[in-house]
């Protein structure tokens, strides 16, 4: 794997896995859908090489709708991806036969409450920050990037404010409308990509917006209260991520990465 870290420790990240994801409800029904795969691993697994490739190891999964799922991926992680040899007895033991590329990951399987609300979760998720831990990476479940995440986290830290979000362009789904007034002057089929930005996730977040903006409600959204009132204090920035973003929200989506993947051209696999 190549590794572009920086020397010093790098921040946990926390990821937001709890939701339904109605929206593939078909796939979801029998998996949450961070658990959802793209070829053989699930999008989880993608998003946590992401950041590993930048020497992130620590990782903090809130959990919440079907957490079994992780559970059960997790605990039996080796034995699903390497052949294995098990000796039977009083002292049976396992020989697994191939290296383990996720060597050192630290995994906190958090239980953040199956109703809780993004701002809760992260509340509730925050015990598990190291002391030493002054901010976090955090992003969404369902969304890969080719974002070089070291650039992110020294772009944070340039800035001195407590949340940095990652703003990206997201694909045109509709057709694109130029209006004069009550006129369309040009129709535009289905654009690739719009020019306005949205939160694309990959954020890095200051634990003092812990004590600052969360509540301590479990139905309290992150997205609501605390980021648009960091927002009026001037308290975030954004870092602008102008190459690969996309999210796994529907049926068609979840066609389209598997396809990139399983032709060997999947572009947020490229700091890897």
């Amino acid at each position: 794997m190549h590794n572009t870290a920086s020397t010093s420790p790098m921040p946990p990240v926390m990821i937001l896995c709890g939701g339904k994801g109605t929206r593939l409800r078909d796939i979801t029904e029998l998996l949450p859908k961070p658990m959802v795969p793209i070829g053989e691993y699930p999008i989880v697994w993608h998003i946590m090489h992401t950041y590993a490739a930048f020497g992130v190891n620590r990782f903090i999964l809130c959990l919440g709708y079907k957490e079994e799922a992780f559970i059960d991926y997790f605990l039996n992680f080796r034995s699903r991806v390497s052949d294995f040899t098990i000796t039977l007895g009083d002292d049976s033991k396992i020989t697994y036969h191939a290296a383990c590329r996720e060597a050192g990951w630290q995994i906190t399987m958090a239980h953040t409450g199956i109703d809780t609300m993004t701002g809760g979760r992260i509340l509730k998720a925050s015990a598990h920050l190291a002391p030493t831990d002054t901010c976090f990476f955090l992003t969404y479940g369902d969304g890969v990037a080719d974002i070089d995440i070291n650039q992110l986290y020294a772009q944070h830290r340039r800035f001195g404010k407590l949340i940095t979000v990652s703003a990206v362009h997201p694909e045109g789904r509709f057709g694109n409308l130029e209006m004069e007034g009550d006129d369309v002057v040009a129709f535009v089929e289905k654009a690739d990509r719009i020019e306005g930005y949205i939160n694309g996730g990959y954020m890095v977040v200051e634990r003092e917006v812990i004590s600052r903006y969360l509540e301590g409600r479990p139905d309290q959204f992150f997205e609501q209260y605390p980021m648009r009132q960091a927002a009026i204090d001037r308290e975030m920035k954004v870092y602008r991520h102008e190459s690969f973003w996309q999210c796994m929200d529907n049926p068609r989506e979840y066609q389209m990465l598997n396809q990139l993947w399983n032709k060997g051209n999947a572009p947020w696999t490229t700091h890897w």
